[in-house]
């Protein structure tokens, strides 16, 4: 049975960093779809559950990402979400993961960090009974 690559949704307002997200994750061998915003990316998710782990950045116009991590909790979406940002802001980082984030990564990080955490959380939701409930709110790979 030919084994399924991952699909990572990435989520940034910068072009030039979801372009660069995406390259850098079809190398690792990841399948990958972009969005510009948090309200684009939960349309265009609607009811399907084909997300195997969401990358998305902190502060957007419009939807902020802890916006679209709440929206995704308060409907029962099981999906891992790994925050990135260049913002510093106090708090931000301990209330994401509380809310159940798979992990925060602060730019600029590296790829390793990057692709090892996505790893790590799909690996969790691999071994896990069924199959999903991998956010371990660890914050793994977290750069200053």
């Amino acid at each position: 049975m030919p084994v399924i690559a991952p699909f990572v949704h990435v989520v940034d307002d910068d072009p030039s960093v979801a372009r660069a997200l995406k390259r850098l994750l079809h190398a690792w061998g990841m399948r990958v779809r972009t969005f510009e915003s948090g309200g684009a990316f939960l349309s265009a998710l609607g009811n399907r559950q084909d997300v195997d782990c969401l990358v998305i950045d902190v502060q957007m116009p419009g939807m902020t990402g802890r916006e679209v991590q709440e929206r995704m909790n308060r409907a029962g979406m099981d999906v891992p979400v790994i925050f990135i940002t260049a913002h510093g802001d106090d708090g931000i980082e301990e209330d994401a993961l509380k809310a159940g984030a798979a992990g925060f990564l602060r730019k600029p990080f590296t790829e390793e960090a990057l692709v090892g955490l996505i790893r790590k959380v799909l690996g969790q939701r691999r071994k896990s009974p069924e199959g999903a409930g991998g956010n371990s709110g660890e914050k793994t790979g977290n750069q200053s």
